[in-house]
């Protein structure tokens, strides 16, 4: 079965106006009740991974978590944060259906909340 999806992520820090730099990522597989780390990454100057977290036959039907280290991230930036921090771990949970389609989802990013959505 031959794939051309990918699954490609980006982190906007939308209280400083610019994209996240230096923030960790992890993918993991949801597997029954447990899940399975496929990789971890930090994001380039533009705020991307460089390359999909997932393409080719690791792309597969099934349940995938996004971790976005989002408190390491916030805490470096420099701004001044209650400890401790709002927001630490931003799991985003969800679905790829189509092997053929390209997921792309983003993580809008403060201080005090998130946002996400199925890009293109």
């Amino acid at each position: 079965m031959s794939t051309s999806g990918r699954l490609t992520t980006h982190v906007l820090d939308t209280a400083l106006g610019k994209p996240a730099r230096g923030l960790k990522i992890d993918l993991f597989l949801i597997e029954g009740e447990g899940r399975r780390l496929l990789r971890s990454v930090e994001t380039n100057s533009d705020g991307r991974v460089d390359g999909p977290m997932l393409e080719g036959e690791a792309f597969a039907v099934g349940t995938y978590e996004l971790l976005f280290h989002a408190g390491d991230y916030l805490r470096a930036t420099g701004g001044a944060l209650p400890e401790p921090t709002f927001l630490d771990l931003i799991p985003l949970r969800f679905g790829i259906a189509d092997e053929t389609s390209h997921y792309h989802v983003p993580l809008l990013l403060s201080p005090f909340s998130y946002s996400t959505y199925r890009g293109s």
